[in-house]
């Protein structure tokens, strides 16, 4: 592929995500775990703008501290860039400028949506034209989250998270409430708490199963569009450890729950915590008292679509 047909700027939403259930198999020899988990994509964006380049770069604003975001190779959204120039056969580079407003290190796919809205922009700004299939190959390559971001929506997902199939909703959309933390959580320490809850414990708990599934409650309320039924069947394995290591999120946990909330559970790894309501009107009521409480507070709905590009 070469660079003619290139376009001077291409804009892509690239959406953060809710695990509406999370469930983590047993460590295997390898250390990873097989997971079932419920992913729903939330109106909550990173946007990645691409503009042509000899080279591959990125830079980030956002209003969270951005001092230990990479910026070199290991930058996720240079991988997936950088994937999708071999896979063409491109010869040029790209310049990314990413506006971050999903949490970062916050359980909500931030940098997941990064790479998925950097392979949806590079291939529109290159015409490589790879289409959808090919590009959710690439993303299965580059993380758990990433095809996920790449399809949006509602979705189970197995495996490591990157085997997806999609879960049908009402047309209604869910509406919660986030309360992102001003520190990070890393993955791999709440998963090695979760391991080490777990061998703690090995007398009283029952084993967890090599290949965990999704419970049919989960699917049965998405299905009916009912964020009661919904409330009812949240579950999240990495929650408790992820409250061990952050002791302060229980306080704002019971905190929503006790100011209108249906439900709440820690998102994906945490630390951002997210709140179900049962209604818009509700959802506004518990922005204000969370709000009023000091904490920051996000209101957004799903789902929403995956990355796609946006004509500005």
């Amino acid at each position: 592929m070469t660079e003619t047909g290139a376009r001077e700027v291409v804009h892509v939403r690239a959406p953060g995500k809710i695990n509406v259930s999370l469930a983590v198999g047993a460590v295997m020899d390898d250390g990873y775990h097989d997971v079932a988990t419920t992913y729903q994509a939330v109106s909550l964006y990173e946007e990645i703008r691409a503009y042509p380049a000899d080279d591959f770069s990125v830079s980030f604003t956002g209003d969270f501290d951005l001092s230990g975001v990479p910026l070199d190779a290991s930058n996720l959204a240079i991988k997936a860039a950088q994937l999708l120039a071999r896979k063409a056969k491109y010869r040029g580079g790209v310049r990314l400028e990413i506006q971050k407003n999903v949490p970062i290190a916050g359980g909500m796919g931030g940098g997941s949506a990064d790479a998925a809205g950097a392979l949806v922009a590079c291939d529109a700004l290159w015409g490589t034209n790879l289409g959808k299939d090919a590009l959710l190959k690439l993303a299965a390559e580059l993380g758990a989250d990433v095809p996920f971001a790449l399809m949006g929506g509602t979705a189970i997902g197995t495996g490591r998270g990157d085997r997806l199939s999609p879960v049908l909703t009402s047309h209604e959309h869910f509406e919660w409430v986030l309360v992102p933390a001003d520190f990070g959580l890393s993955t791999p320490a709440v998963y090695g708490e979760l391991d080490a809850h777990r061998e703690r414990h090995i007398a009283d708990i029952k084993p967890a199963p090599q290949s965990p599934t999704v419970d049919t409650a989960v699917l049965q309320a998405l299905r009916a569009g009912d964020p009661v039924m919904l409330a009812d069947a949240l579950s999240n394995d990495l929650q408790a450890p992820a409250l061990h290591l952050q002791p302060s999120l229980v306080d704002i946990l019971e905190l929503g729950e006790k100011s209108g909330a249906l439900a709440g559970i820690v998102s994906g790894s945490g630390p951002t915590l997210a709140f179900l309501a049962e209604d818009a009107e509700s959802a506004i009521d518990l922005q204000v008292t969370l709000s009023a409480a000091g904490h920051h507070v996000l209101r957004v709905s799903g789902p929403v679509h995956g990355a796609r590009v946006v004509n500005d």
